[in-house]
């Protein structure tokens, strides 16, 4: 699916919000959560960061995790999925990586 600059501004915006909020709900006490510009960054207590940004001129959200490296999501069908591997999908990335640091299931 193609997107315009101000649909894709608003879905990645939203989806950058949800999270951060599902993070810090669920694991506000271990995880700093800052969505600052177009950039959250969940920040680990060993020191590690995710930082989950908009990246406009590529239509994409671009994932740096301390776990799996970096990744890019394009939106499709509701949902961004990596744009190499077309199964991953961010959220279930970011829960999965997340549960096993800290045993809580996020719901995105």
């Amino acid at each position: 699916m193609s997107l315009d600059e101000s649909r894709f501004s608003a879905l990645a915006g939203e989806t950058l919000e949800r999270i951060g909020d599902a993070v810090d709900d669920a694991l506000g006490d271990n995880i700093d959560v800052e969505l600052q510009g177009g950039i959250l960054t969940l920040t680990l207590p060993d020191g590690g960061q995710y930082i989950v940004n908009k990246h406009g001129p590529n239509r994409e959200i671009w994932l740096s995790s301390p776990v799996s490296g970096a990744a890019h999501f394009a939106y499709d069908d509701g949902r961004w999925v990596s744009t190499r591997e077309p199964h991953v999908v961010l959220e279930e990335v970011l829960a999965a990586e997340l549960k096993v640091k800290f045993g809580a299931d996020l719901d995105f």
